[in-house]
């Protein structure tokens, strides 16, 4: 994958995720309780700076109470930005 591809992509999950979870007006600190993360690895992924492998995607959907389907359809992870 390009490098600048792989970064865009990561940017628009982080994206997803933080507008999710403040969707649902919690922490970074409650959403990594509840799908067992740490929360600076919450952070990064927010940032774009981590690319989580599926299992944690999923953990992450779990927490955010969607599927991630949805996620990726609905909050534009899927669309190039």
């Amino acid at each position: 994958m390009e490098k600048e591809l792989e970064q865009d992509l990561k940017a628009r999950f982080g994206r997803a995720i933080r507008r999710r979870r403040r969707e649902l007006d919690i922490s970074q600190e409650v959403l990594a309780e509840r799908a067992d993360l740490h929360r600076t690895y919450v952070s990064d992924i927010e940032q774009g700076s981590r690319n989580p492998s599926l299992v944690n995607i999923v953990q992450l959907a779990m927490g955010l109470e969607i599927t991630v389907a949805r996620l990726f359809k609905e909050y534009g992870v899927e669309d190039s930005a």
